[in-house]
């Protein structure tokens, strides 16, 4: 058995082994890279640990798995995309808040971590030089309010960086948050009471119009039942009833009433079954039976938008819509047919990789007392070797922090060569951008059935009413999730070379669909790309409805897309103009074409000069 020549294999294997314990998930991936630290359902990336095993990058490694394992092991996010903020602002506080709640409850369980976790905090404030500034503006506001919750939760003092950054924030947070404050340890282990106290910080601090509605808030009937509830409280504490443990000397008098009470209570409860059982009843004036609140509207874009039965839709993974062997085959068969054509858009990708490589290249800061050693400054310590050495760290770039979408019209118009080239080009593209750390969601929609299905069969089973919207069952398929990994979505771009799948499109309750997953996302920037081959079209909704009724909603999908600017909206539509509907968007004559539309489209908006950008972006046409 050979042994392995490098001296940190057996720490870093250790350490991964480790961090699966401390998660609590003995199947998580624990990988090392150069690439920035993260985190993404059940793989995680740690800094990597060269062959010297320095002290610092040993307890960089230690800190950073410590602190995503407790992160991973303490959070629920499920509980924390409920209490989640709509605005940037409060969204960071709410994160940083969460991140130190996590943290400060993994070193009560396990003490090691917080030695740990304070090595990483340190570097990361070396690295921004938060131990030289001055003033509270130079350092965000969210990053001191974490800082402080987990001083505050732990007691322990910070790294002189972080600690800086506290300080010249403390003052301001104590004075607008301090009465919330003084809950902090009754809320420490129990993430949605946190979640509540942390919402309340945010408000505390200016910035309560940016946390959205309230997810507790119940009901009207609830609340109408908790209003009576503390009238009725109040009516006792006044006359004299209370909670203070003065039943037992209650007079004789007072039992009685309290029994007189009771059976009014059960004749209220007695009238309210007979109301809802059917009988007549009178009711007192002034007073009339509640209405059922009217049902949410089917569209965020179109309040009139009437879909007859959604009860027939599907949202499916492609995983689950063949077996593994069938798409195997299909993936084979797709690799096959277009053979010819992936050199072209292998190039085209790698093209595109050294774009957005080229802009991270480009992004250094130099002459600095730390970091990596700049070689292109060596010739002045050759000339001069008093001169210090100089070294430089590279910035963090806008496109890591980014999730792109791919949504492929899966119409029938669609079937043979354009449907195998939009594959094809996913699938390339999606290794990509994968490769330079930007996540990519791949969508299918289409319909399940042709000329309508089950919908349709209620529709002409109720007698075929007037005007009933949407008369078919959609299908919205997800070949590839944006946390999924390309290496395992790769089999289920091949499901679109089955037989039967493709039928009809109503885009614009896909595009609304695919617009719903993005805004989700926690990345900060959010690109949807729509691939389509012509307008809406759903025999069995267009013969009983307005001729213009997909198409209408489809524009009106796209105007609030482009209005709410959450996501970056472009279109390539394959010899049909879309550029009709979006603002942005180039059509191509030829399906050939496809891979370099794409390419150049993700390229433009990736480009940090603007006026490239807007080029791009401008093109109508191509070919």
């Amino acid at each position: 058995m050979t042994q392995s020549d490098n001296p940190a294999d057996p720490f870093k294997k250790a350490l991964a082994e480790a961090t699966k314990v401390m998660a609590n998930d003995p199947d998580m991936t624990v990988s090392y890279s150069v690439d920035p630290s993260g985190m993404t359902g059940d793989t995680m990336r740690l800094p990597q640990v060269s062959r010297r095993m320095t002290r610092a990058e040993v307890l960089l490694a230690r800190g950073t798995a410590d602190a995503f394992a407790l992160r991973h092991r303490f959070h629920n996010d499920a509980t924390g995309a409920r209490y989640a903020p709509d605005g940037q602002m409060a969204r960071d506080l709410y994160e940083a808040m969460e991140t130190a709640r996590c943290e400060a409850v993994g070193a009560r369980a396990m003490p090691g971590t917080a030695g740990n976790i304070d090595a990483k905090i340190g570097h990361e404030a070396d690295r921004k030089g938060y131990a030289q500034i001055t003033e509270a503006s130079q350092a965000p506001l969210a990053t001191a309010a974490g800082y402080l919750i987990r001083h505050l939760a732990t007691g322990r003092d910070l790294p002189a960086g972080a600690q800086n950054v506290m300080n010249l924030w403390r003052g301001f947070i104590e004075n607008q948050a301090g009465a919330t404050l003084d809950n902090l340890q009754d809320t420490l282990t129990d993430q949605a009471a946190f979640a509540r106290f942390a919402r309340q910080i945010i408000s505390d601090l200016g910035y309560g119009d940016q946390l959205g509605d309230d997810p507790d808030a119940q009901d009207p009937d609830e609340e109408g039942g908790e209003e009576e509830t503390s009238q009725e409280d109040e009516q006792q504490d006044s006359t004299g009833d209370d909670d203070s443990g003065e039943e037992s000397e209650a007079s004789p008098e007072q039992s009685q009433d309290q029994q007189q009470d009771q059976q009014q209570a059960s004749v209220t409860m007695d009238d309210m079954a007979d109301m809802e059982s059917g009988d007549e009843a009178e009711m007192p004036d002034g007073e009339a039976p509640m209405e059922p609140p009217a049902p949410a509207p089917v569209s965020d874009a179109d309040p009139n938008y009437a879909v007859y039965n959604a009860a027939f839709d599907e949202e499916i993974k492609a995983e689950d819509l063949a077996e593994p062997a069938e798409l195997e085959r299909l993936r084979a068969y797709l690799d096959q047919q277009l053979e010819p054509l992936k050199g072209a858009v292998s190039r085209l990708a790698n093209k595109l990789q050294r774009r957005l490589q080229a802009q991270q290249n480009r992004a250094w800061e130099f002459d600095l007392e730390e970091g990596t050693l700049d070689a292109g400054r060596l010739a002045r310590v050759v000339a001069n070797p008093t001169t210090p050495l100089s070294f430089k760290v590279e910035k963090d770039t806008e496109f890591r922090d980014t999730c792109v979408t791919l949504l492929l019209d899966n119409s029938g118009s669609m079937r043979g060569r354009p449907i195998s080239i939009a594959a094809i080009c996913a699938d390339v593209l999606a290794r990509t951008l994968e490769r330079c750390q930007v996540k990519v969601e791949i969508l299918g929609f289409t319909t399940r059935a042709w000329k309508g299905g089950q919908s349709r069969e209620q529709w002409l089973s109720e007698g075929r009413p007037q005007q009933p919207g949407r008369l078919n069952d959609l299908r919205h398929i997800i070949y590839k999730s944006a946390d999924a990994p390309w290496r395992r979505a790769r089999p289920n771009l091949g499901l679109m070379m089955k037989e039967g799948l493709l039928k009809e499109n109503i885009d614009g309750e896909a595009l609304e669909w695919a617009h719903r997953r993005m805004v989700g996302r926690p990345e900060s920037r959010k690109i949807l790309m729509v691939i389509s081959d012509g307008a809406p079209v759903d025999d069995s909704t267009l013969s009983v409805n307005p001729a213009n009724y997909l198409e209408k909603h489809l524009r009106d999908v796209i105007a609030m897309v482009e209005k709410r600017r959450a996501v970056e909206l472009i279109a390539i539509g394959i010899g049909h103009d879309v550029t009709r509907y979006y603002t942005r968007a180039v059509t191509i004559t030829d399906v050939e074409q496809l891979a370099g539309a794409m390419t150049e489209q993700l390229a433009g908006l990736f480009d940090s000069d603007p006026r490239k950008r807007a080029r791009v972006l401008g093109m109508k046409k191509a070919g």
